[in-house]
C-alpha cells in the first residue's frame, strides 16, 4: 500500500504540479575554489526558474558577491558596499538547472584553494522573488512582483550608481528603512517606500532626492522575501520562510518560535541598538552549547566564531546577550529558512558508510557520503571507542559504550557537503556509519532541562518515533536510555551502554511519543536540573528503514522490513534478557557466509568467523547459527534496519 505522504504527493501533482519543498528553492552549499570551471550541483533550478546566488569567501577580506538571473552572470553587487554593479567576466559563468558554475580565481567566487559559502534563493511564489526596474523620479512608482504574497522583507539596490542598500521590513512598516551595508538600526523616513507593499506590487519614491529607490533613469534590483505564506510540503500548506522580530531580554535562552527548525538565519538589531547583519547556517555550523560560525552581510571580513543561537524543532534560542542578538529591550529582525523537509525514498539518500581517507583528497572530509551528514558513528575494526558525533554539537563526541560525558574532539566537524571529519589520514580499519536527518526516518534533538518535572520534548520527525535514545551530555555517570515501540505504554526502557534487559525504570513515562513530541520523566538521565541532553530518534519509513521486533525460533528466521534489495545496516538487541547490541553492515559484509559484527556497548574488535545473519531481499535473516545470541527460541528482540 502507498504511504499517505505519497498519496498526497500524487494528489497534489494531479491537481496542478508537483509539490515544492525547501530543498527545491534554497540551498547553502560549501565548496573549495579551484580557479577553473567548478560546477556546483545544489539541486536548484536557476536556468528554468531564476533566482539569486549569494557567495562569500569564508577567509580574508573579500566582499560578498550577489549575482541574479535578471541582471546576468557577469553582473555582481556587493552587500557590504554602496558601490554600483560590477562586471566580472569569466568568474561566474552560468546558471544551471541544478545549480551554477564558477570559473577563474581573483573574484572571490572560485579562488584556488579558498573555502567559500554560497546561498541560493530560487524564485518561487511564497518564498522569494527578484525584480528589476528603472526609476522615474516620482514619489509613488509602483512595481509589480510575483511573490504571490505580501513581501515581509525587501533589499533594494541601485545598480548604476554608488548608493546604499535600502531595506524594507514588514515589522517596522513602510515609514522606516534600514541599510543592508550598515550597522545602523531602522530610521524614520517614509520617502523610500511610500506605502505598504501588497501581494502583487510595492511602491517606491524619491522624496529625499538621493536616488535610494527611485532616481529618474536609475536602474534597480529588488530581492523580495515572503513570510508564513504556506505553499510548500506534501499538501502545499507548510511554511518554509519566516521574517519576524523579537525583543531582547539580555538573558541567555530567549526562545523565538518560528514554526519550524531553521537551517539559515539572518539577524539585525532594528531598534534600541546597532549591530551587523549576522548570517548563520547549519552547514557552516550553528552549534548547541558551542560557537556558531558567523559572517556579516555588511562586512567583507572573514568568518568568525561566537555564541549566537541554538536551534530547536520550533525555532531557535538566543544564547548571546550582547548587542548583536539580545540587548535588553532592543528590537531585532530576522529571516529564518526551514531545514530540509523532503521524505526520502531510498536508504542511500540518508545512510552511508565509509573507511577513513578512502579518496586521499586533503580538501575532502575523512569519511565520505553522497549527502551532508548530521550524525556519525565511528569505530575501528581492530577495536576502539564507538564515537558518536553530531552536526548540532560539532566539535564534540560521546561514546555509546560508556557513561562518559561529552568531550571535545576537534576532528568532528560537519561543514562539508559530502561527509564529515577533518582527518586527512588513510586507514582501511577505521570506519564510520553516517546518517542524515530526514522526515519520517531520523531526527536529532538537543535539549536542556526547562524546569518541568515531566515534559514532552518537541522533535521534527513528523511521525511518531519508534526508537529513541537519550544521553545526558554533561554527566559522566549516566547511561544511554532507549525507548522502543515494543515497550509502548509500559514505562520501560533499555540501556545502550550495557547488556541489560529492558526494565521499568521511570526514565520515560507510560505516555507514548507522538508525531511532534516524546515524553521524558523527572530523572537525571533524561530531564533534571542543569542537564543538557541529546536524543537520536528513528522511525519506520517504507523502503528506507524499519524499526521492529521479532521472537526468536532457534531456526532460520526471515525478518521482513518491506525492502527490495535487503538491509545494509542491522542493529539487534535482545530485550527480555541480557544481550549485546549487535551491528552488521554491508560495507564489511552481509552475505550467505560469515558476517562480521560489532557491539555498540563494547570497544572490542569486530567479531569475524560467524554466520548469524544472511541477506534477504525483504530485510534480513537471522540464522540457526545465532540461536545462542540473536535467535534464542522464545527470546524477544528489537531491531533497526536500513535499506
Amino acid at each position: 500500500m502507498p504511504s499517505n505522504k505519497k498519496l498526497l504527493q500524487a494528489a497534489a501533482g494531479s491537481a496542478g504540479g508537483d509539490p515544492l519543498y525547501v530543498e527545491d528553492v534554497f540551498s547553502t552549499f560549501l565548496y573549495t575554489g579551484t580557479g577553473s570551471p567548478n560546477v556546483i550541483n545544489n539541486g536548484i533550478d536557476l536556468a528554468g526558474e531564476g533566482g539569486l546566488v549569494w557567495i562569500k569567501r569564508r577567509t580574508g577580506g573579500e566582499s560578498h558577491n550577489l549575482i541574479d538571473t535578471l541582471r546576468g552572470v557577469s553582473k555582481v553587487l556587493h552587500s557590504d558596499t554602496t558601490g554600483a554593479e560590477q562586471t566580472y567576466t569569466g568568474a561566474f559563468t552560468s546558471f544551471n538547472s541544478n545549480g551554477f558554475t564558477v570559473n577563474q580565481s581573483g573574484y572571490a567566487v572560485n579562488d584556488t584553494g579558498k573555502p567559500l559559502a554560497s546561498w541560493t534563493f530560487r524564485k518561487a511564489e511564497k518564498f522569494f522573488d527578484v525584480v528589476t526596474y528603472t526609476g522615474d523620479g516620482t514619489n509613488a512608482k509602483t512595481i509589480s512582483h510575483n511573490l504571490g504574497s505580501v513581501p515581509a522583507m525587501m533589499f533594494v539596490k541601485r545598480t548604476d550608481a554608488s548608493v546604499y542598500w535600502l531595506v524594507y521590513d514588514g515589522s517596522q512598516g513602510y515609514t522606516k528603512y534600514a541599510l543592508l551595508d550598515s550597522t545602523q538600526g531602522f530610521n524614520a523616513g517614509p520617502g523610500y517606500w511610500n506605502q505598504a507593499p501588497t501581494s502583487t506590487s510595492f511602491t517606491v519614491g524619491d522624496l529625499y532626492n538621493d536616488g535610494g529607490t527611485n532616481a529618474s533613469g536609475g536602474t534597480y534590483v529588488a530581492y523580495i522575501f515572503a513570510s508564513d505564506a504556506g505553499g510548500f510540503g506534501d499538501d502545499g500548506d507548510e511554511n518554509i520562510i519566516k521574517c519576524g522580530s523579537y525583543t531582547g531580554t539580555g538573558t541567555a535562552g530567549l526562545a523565538v518560535a518560528v514554526g519550524f527548525e531553521p537551517q539559515f538565519v539572518m539577524f539585525k538589531a532594528a531598534v534600541g541598538t546597532t549591530s551587523n547583519w549576522t548570517m548563520l547556517d547549519s552547514m557552516r555550523g550553528i552549534v548547541t552549547g558551542g560557537e556558531d560560525r558567523q559572517l556579516y552581510a555588511n562586512s567583507s571580513g572573514g568568518e568568525g566564531g561566537g555564541i549566537g543561537i541554538e536551534l530547536t524543532a520550533n525555532g531557535f534560542n538566543v544564547m548571546d546577550t550582547s548587542g548583536a542578538y539580545n540587548t535588553n529591550g532592543a528590537t531585532y529582525i530576522y529571516i529564518a529558512i526551514r531545514r530540509p523537509m523532503k521524505t526520502p525514498t531510498a536508504g542511500t539518500e540518508v545512510f552511508a558508510m565509509d573507511t577513513l581517507g578512502s579518496t586521499g583528497d586533503a580538501n575532502q572530509p575523512g569519511y565520505r557520503s553522497p549527502f551532508p551528514v548530521d550524525m556519525g558513528l565511528k569505530t575501528a575494526l581492530t577495536g576502539n571507542q564507538r564515537q558518536i558525533s553530531t552536526r548540532l554539537l560539532q566539535g564534540t563526541e560521546l561514546l555509546t559504550e560508556s557513561t562518559a560525558a561529552e568531550a571535545a574532539s576537534s576532528s568532528k566537524q560537519f561543514d562539508y557537503m559530502n561527509g564529515t571529519d577533518t582527518s586527512t589520514a588513510t586507514s582501511s580499519v577505521n570506519m564510520m556509519w553516517m546518517f542524515k536527518r530526514a522526515t519520517g526516518f531520523m531526527d536529532v534533538v538537543a535539549y536542556e532541562w526547562n524546569g518541568t518535572a515531566t515534559r514532552d520534548v518537541v522533535h521534527g520527525l513528523t511521525v511518531a518515533p519508534e526508537l529513541y535514545i537519550v544521553k545526558r551530555r554533561n554527566s559522566s555517570s549516566l547511561g544511554w536510555y532507549a525507548w522502543h515501540s515494543a515497550f509502548a505504554g509500559t514505562n520501560s526502557s533499555i540501556v545502550l551502554n550495557t547488556t541489560a534487559a529492558k526494565a521499568t525504570t521511570g526514565i520515560f513515562t507510560t505516555s507514548d511519543p507522538t508525531s511532534s513530541t516524546f515524553p521524558v520523566a523527572n530523572d537525571g538521565s533524561v530531564n533534571a536540573s542543569g542537564g543538557t541532553y541529546i536524543t537520536y530518534l528513528f522511525a519506520t519509513l517504507a523502503g528506507v528503514s524499519k524499526v521492529g521486533s521479532y521472537t526468536g525460533t532457534g531456526a532460520d528466521l526471515n525478518v521482513s522490513c518491506g525492502f527490495t534489495a535487503g538491509a545494509r545496516f542491522i542493529l539487534i538487541k535482545r530485550s527480555d534478557s541480557a544481550g549485546d547490541w549487535y551491528v552488521w553492515d554491508s560495507l564489511r559484509g552481509i552475505s550467505a557466509g560469515n558476517d562480521p559484527y560489532f557491539f555498540l556497548n563494547d570497544t572490542a574488535a569486530e567479531v569475524t568467523g560467524t554466520d548469524y545473519v544472511d541477506p534477504l531481499n525483504a530485510g534480513f535473516t537471522v540464522t540457526s547459527n545465532a540461536s545462542s545470541t540473536v535467535n534464542v527460541n522464545g527470546g524477544t528482540y528489537i531491531f533497526l534496519a536500513i535499506a
